[in-house]
């Protein structure tokens, strides 16, 4: 078995098991779309097919997190290659960083139309069936019309985010938004979210779903539904325009990687954060880690973690905008200097200088060997709180990780690619595919990539288990927030090192995700974990 794990261990409270399969596996939030991709595996569907009916469907099933106008990022592995699309959509021409200064703002706004980038996920599906797929758009779009036009029982976990949103929405609505009038009325249709099992609908989604499906998604981009956005933005005070829509295309990339103790971990290029979880690993790798619940273990992830995002935020950007290159901060000399500053006590750290010297994540697999890690959002608890009328789209607010600093590489301006912080990742060894990974969750996510990795290749943890233990999560400065239910003999470790603890009082900003392993004899090993509702349905 290329990782090395006893799948039958069940170390923390609420453990699930690894589950197994051999011809298929769809892993998702929402046991719903977990279903959907393993019907479309079972009608003759491959694992890109798969892929793209979960996320269809996530975008009616978990709103709070994605929609039809969210972005979207993507590795495939296939006919033993690995692929990258890039489906983050560029701001509109119209948006002016002088108009944002003169109108008062020190930083971007997170609702309303100033964050509102192009949508990308939908041009993304259409590309990833055309490509790889085996069936026809129009039936992967289907389970997702039919669970937006008949209704659906609204999960657990998901309908706790759906009322911290609306709540949060009503006591801060946006800032002269005529459009969140829509909002409400489609996502708070009596003044409040859907509660747990109750049925939620959304008509106008469906037909929307059904026209993308129709059209190869070309309704959205130089159709009637783009028009429909243009009028709305028009009506409302907005800069998006169907010129914007039109020009805009989905971008296949090669993806990134980093070798760790063995392996390979793949990421996807910027404008993306993958970057950073590789630089940690990269630092993390000059480390001999001990106990998982070692103080001096988790003293260095943290570190390590600190230091990269740090550089991430202040380097990563559009890339046709961004002077360090990949190459330049994954160079094993800036690497060694950036770990070198790791002591004993906690940072407050500062980015390096390497010119010296709110989200959904599935993954899926098919018995032919293809694999994909996909991930989706539209960034914060609904995005911009927009929904263009009569569609059932809800639009991103992902501008909002622009900095209006003009000697920032990711300043505001027309027609570029925010920071963007959705990664999906993907693990080999010795150049054959082990599988797709990924935890959703803003900046948590290069986070909760170095915790998993480390978890499965240092600690050798069962995939159940390496998505289970708990975890931590930098914030800012010295600054750590710590799962419920991680050691507190650990915790009061790091505060005598200088770590400024809190406890969190619960799990839901410490990421969701999800995990497939291909082991000997090409049996899936799928994992889960209990932050979310999720479900890894298995063929």
């Amino acid at each position: 078995m290329p990782l090395s794990y006893d799948p039958c261990q069940r170390t923390f409270p609420c453990s699930r098991s690894v589950q197994f399969a051999r011809r298929g596996m769809v892993c998702t939030s929402q046991p719903l779309a977990a279903q959907a991709g393993l019907d479309v595996l079972r009608q003759g569907g491959n694992a890109i097919d798969a892929a793209v009916a979960a996320a269809a469907c996530m975008t009616v099933l978990e709103p709070v997190s994605n929609s039809l106008g969210s972005d979207c990022f993507a590795i495939v592995f296939s006919g033993g290659q690995l692929y990258g699309l890039n489906g983050s959509g560029p701001s509109p021409a119209a948006l002016s960083l002088c108009s944002l200064l003169q109108a008062g703002y020190r930083k971007m706004p997170q609702k309303g139309w100033l964050p509102v980038m192009v949508p990308g996920a939908p041009q993304a599906w259409a590309q990833l069936q055309q490509r790889f797929g085996c069936l026809p758009l129009s039936r992967l779009l289907e389970p997702a019309a039919a669970y937006a036009e008949e209704g659906f029982p609204v999960s657990p976990v998901i309908s706790r985010l759906w009322e911290r949103a609306v709540q949060s929405a009503l006591k801060s609505p946006p800032e002269n938004s005529p459009g969140f009038q829509e909002w409400l009325r489609v996502f708070a249709p009596q003044g409040r979210a859907p509660r747990a099992g109750e049925i939620w609908s959304s008509p106008a989604h469906a037909a929307t779903l059904r026209e993308l499906g129709e059209t190869g998604c070309e309704s959205l981009y130089r159709g009637r539904l783009a028009e429909e956005i243009d009028r709305f933005s028009r009506r409302t005070g907005g800069t998006l325009r169907a010129d914007d829509l039109k020009d805009f295309s989905a971008e296949w990339v090669s993806p990134i990687h980093a070798d760790y103790r063995g392996y390979t971990v793949w990421e996807l290029p910027p404008n993306g954060h993958g970057l950073t979880a590789l630089m940690a690993l990269q630092i993390l790798e000059g480390f001999s880690l001990s106990e998982r619940e070692d103080v001096e273990t988790v003293h260095r992830q943290i570190e390590a973690m600190k230091l990269a995002l740090t550089d991430g935020m202040r380097y990563i950007a559009d890339p046709r905008f961004m002077k360090a290159r990949v190459e330049e901060l994954l160079s094993p000399a800036y690497i060694a200097r950036r770990r070198a500053l790791i002591g004993s006590r906690a940072l407050l750290p500062q980015a390096g200088d390497p010119f010296c010297g709110g989200t959904i994540y599935l993954c899926t697999a098919d018995r032919e060997g293809n694999m994909v890690s996909l991930i989706q959002s539209s960034y914060l608890d609904f995005g911009a709180h927009l929904v263009v009328p009569g569609t059932g789209i809800a639009l991103n607010n992902r501008g909002c990780n622009f900095s209006l600093n003009p000697q920032m590489e990711n300043c505001a301006g027309p027609g570029k690619r925010s920071y963007h912080t959705i990664i999906p990742g993907f693990l080999t060894k010795d150049g054959q595919p082990l599988g797709p990974f990924g935890v959703m969750g803003a900046f948590m996510q290069p986070q909760g990539h170095l915790q998993l990795i480390s978890n499965l290749i240092d600690f050798q943890m069962n995939p159940q288990e390496a998505l289970d233990a708990p975890r931590w999560q930098w914030t800012q400065g010295r600054e750590i927030m710590l799962e419920p239910g991680f050691p507190q003999a650990v915790a009061r470790q790091l505060s005598e090192r200088g770590h400024l603890i809190t406890t969190a009082a619960d799990s839901l900003s410490f990421g969701r995700g999800q995990l497939i392993v291909r082991g000997e004899n090409g049996v899936l090993a799928g994992a889960t974990e209990p932050r979310t509702d999720g479900t890894v349905a298995c063929w």
